[in-house]
């Protein structure tokens, strides 16, 4: 039995490195962003610059930062706004207050799915990529380090 449990075991943790992987941009995060995201977040939404010029506007219509290609995506993970993404769609487990980013509930429509979306996702983004700090320290949130942004996966 204590053998059968450690084959269960060994199988499970080498499927997590295969899933991380085989997740790339176009076959698994466009389609959840698509499905998830795009009526605040789509192609007609704004840049991040736009965005960032007029955030009230932008945010009393409901729409965010363009989410809609790789590049957009990338601004908002690694460079200008390091983090950000992960700070929105973080379902709150490692945090101090365990408290779920504000975008996470739009993951899906129930918890299973939410979790099985943002679990891509991170699969995505790379083993220890996932890291809500920020280009430059502000309030309780770091800088991120050259090591931290080392870790992005993020396959087209």
């Amino acid at each position: 039995m204590r053998f059968k449990v450690l084959g269960i075991l060994a199988c499970a943790t080498m499927a997590l490195p295969a899933l991380a992987a085989d997740v790339t941009y176009r076959a698994d995060v466009q389609p959840i962003l698509k499905a998830q995201c795009d009526d605040c977040h789509g192609a007609e939404a704004p840049t991040l610059k736009e965005f960032d010029l007029a955030k009230e506007k932008y945010t009393k219509e409901k729409s965010g930062p363009r989410l809609s290609t790789y590049e957009t995506l990338l601004q908002l993970i690694a460079y200008p706004d390091s983090g950000a993404f992960m700070r929105r769609l973080d379902d709150g487990s490692g945090s101090a207050d365990k408290k779920p980013g504000n975008m996470y509930k739009h993951l899906g429509e129930t918890d299973g799915q939410r979790a099985a979306n943002l679990k891509v996702i991170k699969a995505w983004v790379g083993e220890g990529g996932w890291n809500p700090n920020r280009w430059t320290a502000r309030g309780d949130v770091p800088a991120i380090t050259k090591e931290q942004l080392d870790k992005l996966q993020l396959k087209y």
